[in-house]
């Protein structure tokens, strides 16, 4: 019987774990599709998230062709329990930002 070949597993798991692609990823992409160079792409993004942020501030929903819809949601103030004691805890109302995908991106995934 072969033993197997521990690097073999450690490669595996790696391999099985998505890539994350950051603002900086997403700008080279655009720099090279858009033939700009990657730092004025990059101050479009950020600029866009920025405005996406600002807009959120303000309670506007944001939708964004081909990919979904951001808007703040409020959660209404609970009560909760503590895992640990089981004591009940006032939980605080609060905003969320919820994202809903459009039916194209549903389906492409």
């Amino acid at each position: 019987m072969a033993k197997k070949d521990p690097a073999k597993k450690e490669s595996a798991k790696k391999a099985a774990a998505p890539a994350t692609i950051t603002l900086k990823h997403l700008a080279a992409d655009i720099a090279e599709r858009q033939d700009v160079s990657k730092k004025h792409a990059e101050a479009v993004l950020t600029d866009m998230v920025d405005l996406i942020a600002k807009h959120l501030k303000k309670g506007d929903r944001v939708r964004i062709v081909g990919l979904g819809i951001l808007q703040v949601r409020k959660r209404a103030a609970r009560t909760g329990r503590n895992p640990s004691t089981g004591e009940a805890i006032p939980i605080k109302a609060t905003r969320k930002v919820a994202f809903r995908p459009v039916k194209e991106l549903k389906e492409a995934i």
